[in-house]
């Protein structure tokens, strides 16, 4: 079983928003609503200070809160992947997931479910990249299974100094971003 992740350059992220149209077409987000977003954030100290621009969305962390305080087991694991999914049909749209997501990565969906980013399940089982990283410009999205070493993550993850956010939450995010 592979354990998707997500590594994104925050020196090539120009903060296009390509991702965020991708994903709302791809996955049919209603309007006013996203599965992910652009986030700018000032890094450093004067006088070496800095704009990281990154593209934000679930994390699809190994230790989900959201899987775990949901009374329904609509949030749950995927096999495939192991990808934090939302079955539509058993959420009861009680808001527990919104309210333990350190990264506010959900939101209620008009018909009345949790919503959130999938990786593109749909497409990663057909052997394409989520929706995100096929459309970016700048290429500054890296995808895979951050099992094998061998995969393009992996390299990416060896090769350049990463972070993720929040650490401290003790999710274990599978969203990182390359310094």
């Amino acid at each position: 079983m592979a354990r998707y992740g997500m590594a994104i350059d925050t020196r090539k992220c120009v903060g296009c928003m390509d991702c965020v149209v991708a994903c709302k077409t791809e996955n049919r987000v209603p309007e006013g609503f996203n599965r992910d977003w652009i986030a700018y954030e000032a890094v450093g100290t004067f006088p070496t200070i800095h704009m990281e621009i990154r593209s934000e969305r679930c994390n699809h962390c190994d230790n989900p809160p959201c899987v775990t305080c949901c009374p329904t087991g609509a949030s749950h694991v995927d096999e495939f992947g192991h990808i934090v999914l939302v079955t539509h049909g058993e959420c009861i749209g009680c808001k527990a997931c919104l309210a333990s997501c350190p990264y506010d990565a959900r939101f209620v969906n008009p018909e009345g479910y949790a919503d959130k980013c999938t990786f593109c399940v749909h497409r990663v089982k057909q052997g394409l990249d989520p929706a995100c990283v096929s459309v970016c410009p700048t290429h500054c999205f890296t995808f895979g299974d951050l099992d094998d070493q061998g995969s393009a993550i992996s390299r990416a993850l060896a090769s350049r100094r990463a972070h993720a956010l929040l650490p401290a939450a003790g999710t274990q995010p599978r969203i990182f971003y390359l310094d």
